[in-house]
């Protein structure tokens, strides 16, 4: 028997059907739909929640005014949905900052300097250029006042960091952009 419900279904008949083959093959039969109907509801379960939505990406959209773009990783549509949700209220230095980790996926550092109507936001786990950049910057650009500038600062590999960590071989094998000065 293939069916994990059809294997369910045959423990609750008698004693006397374990040797019936039309049985069995009946189970299992009906176990499969019920096994069929169990993942489909899960799945629609699932796009309930941005996290685990992936059909159900374009309602989020939708709902929230994004425009859906299908060529983007699901990641990376999940991340600005999370952002859109997170965005809403007062604007200020944990607005920004819970806006800036939906995005990444890392930790960010956000900074103020009001001397010069600026603050900055500091990528403190991501190596090089996160892979969203693009969207993040449309996501603060909504979020902030127009008065404010925003700066963004990187982290990179250099040298001196890599000298006792890194071997050769996890050298070669880490992307050019991740050091300072790759392309």
């Amino acid at each position: 028997m293939n069916s994990l419900r059809g294997r369910e279904l045959f423990s609750y008949l008698p004693a006397y059907y374990e040797t019936s083959r039309v049985m069995q093959s009946d189970m299992d039969a009906k176990g499969s739909e019920l096994d069929s109907f169990y993942q489909a509801l899960n799945s629609t379960v699932d796009q309930f929640f941005v996290r685990t939505a992936i059909w159900g990406l374009d309602r989020w959209e939708t709902e929230l005014g994004i425009p859906t773009d299908r060529t983007k990783p699901i990641d990376q549509r999940r991340a600005v949905i999370e952002s859109k949700l997170r965005g809403a209220g007062t604007f200020t230095g944990r607005l920004v900052k819970n806006v800036a980790e939906a995005y990444d996926g890392g930790t960010v550092d956000v900074s103020f300097q009001p001397q010069e109507w600026a603050f900055t936001i500091t990528f403190i786990d991501t190596l090089g250029i996160p892979p969203n950049l693009e969207d993040l910057k449309a996501a603060i650009e909504e979020i902030k006042p127009a008065h404010l500038e925003v700066v963004y600062e990187f982290n990179y590999l250099l040298i001196r960091d890599i000298h006792d960590v890194m071997t050769l071989l996890e050298m070669e094998q880490t992307p050019l952009n991740k050091f300072a000065g790759g392309v």
